[in-house]
């Protein structure tokens, strides 16, 4: 994935309806882009705590979406891992 991130074509690629924007699918594809984005940028600026805490949020905010769809939906959430190359 590219360093900038490019929200309609991830919304496009995750969406599971015409209208969809704010599925668990579609904010799990984000978060994810929006974490690596930050993690490249914290490699370079190690001192750099407060988007330090901002990443640690929404890898939190991630996992609580994750959670939630492998409780409702187990089949969805094997095949977002597998997209996005997640571990778990």
């Amino acid at each position: 994935m590219s360093t900038t991130v490019v929200k309609p074509e991830i919304i496009a690629q995750y969406k599971t309806h015409d209208k969809d924007t704010g599925s668990s699918e579609v904010q799990v594809a984000l978060l994810t882009a929006r974490i690596n984005h930050l993690t490249e940028h914290l490699r370079t600026h190690r001192k750099d705590f407060h988007s330090r805490r901002g990443l640690l949020q929404m890898a939190s905010r991630r996992r609580k979406l994750l959670d939630y769809l492998k409780k409702h939906d187990l089949p969805k959430y094997t095949e977002l891992l597998q997209k996005l190359n997640l571990r778990k």
